[in-house]
């Protein structure tokens, strides 16, 4: 019976814990917390993304990087079998908006239940506050962990530590040096989804406020288009976040870091009317408060706590008379509508990024068994890798596939 030791007692940790164990092999889990599923607690705002029902081409396009990587791992475990496995352990689950499927009970806490249950039906021995110090090789072959000055031996090791977001769940990076010492390259780790910093001061006034229904785009600086994306964000007071933001961030933050220039982050308001039909809505909120001051004529167009940002960067005077703006004026008005622009400086620190970009150069792992090319018995799964998706539960799902591959070759 083959020994397996898993590191990381995440998502990916603890299905290819399981996996393994169940296709025969004695299975360690060895995670250096307290307890296993710290960071799977938290995502999705405590309810947990688990993965989108969306298929075939369209969930690969999910994956900002090389996300064709994961065709083996999403073929042997794809999202309807990722449903069905929780489904059928007591786990109901819901498709909500964007296709993003949850658990029906909206608890993180039972998703990761559910993983740790299954370990033990499966026999695998979990042991945590265990701190591994690396992988122990002899001739290009894995002989076993370092663990606190010992050495655990195995016939195969699965490193699924994470990446470096979220560090206070566990996720400090750890596994990239053991696989640097195994002869790894790494591409440097960034943040994936994460918020964005805003030069301009006026933003910090909108802290707080969340916008619907608006439609981000992002330029460099030539003017060429990096993404676009429609829906919800929010105004923080550093910059700008929200599920619309999120998605943009990880294509911004190649720019920000590759180029070393800043983003155009423009924001139309109102994306469902034309110009002409939004002048037209202009014209006639503007008659309608013909007596008030133009400061006090917006409220059926904005939130109220835009409006003075709103009125300050159009350069109209707010305690003139409505039916003194001047048309010039209200064309002025109507761009900055259509056309918001903010200054993206940088991306927040990768320690709040929700997924980290970069890892394990996925050029030197097997896809078909998520086994390294270079050392015989290590395998690597998870967000330690440099695979890395859009928001939507495409990087759960990831960890998920990957996971169960790497578990169920390293059992063979």
């Amino acid at each position: 019976m083959q020994k397996v030791i898993v590191v990381g007692g995440g998502p990916a940790g603890m299905m290819a814990a399981a996996v393994a164990a169940e296709n025969g092999a004695r299975v360690t889990l060895l995670e250096k917390k307290e307890q296993v599923g710290k960071k799977l607690k938290l995502t999705g705002k405590g309810r947990c993304n688990l993965t989108s029902a969306l298929d075939g081409e369209n969930f690969i396009s999910g994956y900002a990087g090389n996300g064709r990587f994961l065709y083996s791992a999403l073929n042997q475990f794809p999202n309807q079998d990722l449903i069905s496995f929780f489904n059928k352990r007591g786990l109901a689950t819901i498709i909500e908006r964007g296709q993003r499927v949850f658990p029906a009970s909206g608890r993180a806490e039972d998703v990761v239940q559910v993983l740790y249950q299954n370990m033990l039906d499966n026999g695998v021995e979990i042991i945590c506050k265990r701190r591994v110090q690396g992988v122990e090789m002899e001739a290009s072959r894995v002989k076993g962990i370092k663990v606190e000055g010992d050495v655990m031996p195995c016939a195969a090791a699965i490193i699924t530590t994470g990446g470096m977001s979220y560090p206070g769940t566990g996720s400090t990076g750890d596994g990239y040096e053991w696989a640097r010492a195994a002869g790894h390259h790494i591409i440097p780790p960034r943040p994936g989804l994460v918020p964005l910093v805003a030069e301009e001061e006026w933003v910090k006034e909108l802290q707080g406020l969340s916008l619907k229904n608006v439609q981000a785009s992002a330029c460099r600086l030539d003017g060429s288009r990096i993404n676009q994306e429609f829906g919800e964000m929010l105004f923080t007071h550093f910059g700008v976040s929200g599920p619309i933001i999120l998605s943009m961030s990880r294509d911004i933050g190649e720019v920000l870091y590759r180029r070393q220039e800043a983003v155009r982050l423009s924001i139309d308001l109102k994306p469902a009317l034309s110009e002409e039909k939004l002048d037209e809505r202009l014209q006639r909120d503007l008659d309608i408060y013909s007596r008030r001051q133009f400061k006090n004529s917006l409220d059926r167009l904005l939130p109220k706590k835009l409006i003075p940002v709103i009125v300050e960067l159009s350069a109209i005077d707010g305690n003139k008379e409505s039916n003194q703006v001047t048309r010039a004026e209200r064309r002025k008005l109507l761009q900055l509508l259509k056309n918001l622009e903010i200054t993206i400086t940088a991306t927040r620190p990768i320690g709040e990024a929700i997924v980290t970009a970069g890892g394990v150069d996925v050029k030197e792992i097997n896809p078909r068994t998520m086994e390294s090319k270079l050392v015989k018995g290590l395998y690597f799964a998870g967000e330690i890798l440099d695979v890395d998706g859009y928001t939507g539960g495409f990087n759960l799902q990831a960890a998920f596939s990957t996971g169960y591959l790497a578990g169920k070759s390293a059992a063979w």
